[in-house]
């Protein structure tokens, strides 16, 4: 990591902890990038946001790492850049050696992933959060800070944890599902719809 190259695409609040997890882990921010032109010129803990985000703004031998909060987004950007994409894992993290992470996906400070757990590509581990034994994340997840996964939850494409959410062990949670904040996930949540409390119930559809 300590010699790796990055261009952070995003210039939004997420992309401030990217860019300080891989500052943290060694590596080096060279470039933020960002479709929005009101935010050009704008700077990302010191660095100049450009835009927009094309390959040929991606210097020759650099890894890219999409700091976008949403799935769908991460998803829209990674199908049209033909880059590599760098996994960043923050050195505050605890991440056992078995574990299989996606190109793309960041692991913030204090988060910890136990043995045999898989984690798909462009998927956020966020700050805190913990991910048990033989869990399985898919692309494009994202598990807010605070979550708790128990061992052998799986969670397909797409899927949302909202913050202080958990799932219990052996729990599903359906392709593009979101479970709201503090919810507590018993068993399986289908997809594409949005489950809240204890125990987590679906309410209605899942994040446009």
């Amino acid at each position: 990591m300590q010699a790796d190259r990055f261009v952070v695409c995003g210039a939004g609040g997420h992309a401030k902890v990217v860019v300080a997890t891989i500052e943290a882990a060694g590596g080096q921010v060279v470039r933020v990038l960002d479709d929005d032109p009101a935010v050009h010129g704008r700077r990302v803990l010191g660095h100049l946001v450009e835009g927009p985000i094309t390959e040929d703004l991606v210097p020759t031998g650099s890894l890219v790492v999409l700091a976008i909060g949403s799935a769908r987004g991460r998803m829209v950007v990674a199908s049209r850049l033909r880059a590599a994409f760098g996994a960043v894992i923050h050195p505050g993290a605890a991440v056992h050696a078995s574990v299989l992470i996606g190109p793309g996906s960041v692991v913030f400070a204090g988060a910890v992933i136990q043995p045999e757990a898989r984690v798909g590509q462009h998927v956020i581990v966020n700050t805190g959060a913990s991910v048990d034994h033989d869990c399985v994340l898919g692309d494009f997840v994202h598990v807010a800070p605070g979550v708790h996964l128990a061992g052998d939850v799986r969670l397909e494409i797409g899927a949302f944890m909202g913050i202080g959410s958990c799932a219990l062990p052996g729990s599903r949670i359906g392709a593009w599902a979101t479970v709201g904040a503090g919810g507590v996930v018993l068993g399986e949540i289908p997809p594409g719809v949005t489950a809240i409390g204890v125990p987590a119930r679906v309410v209605g559809t899942g994040r446009p």
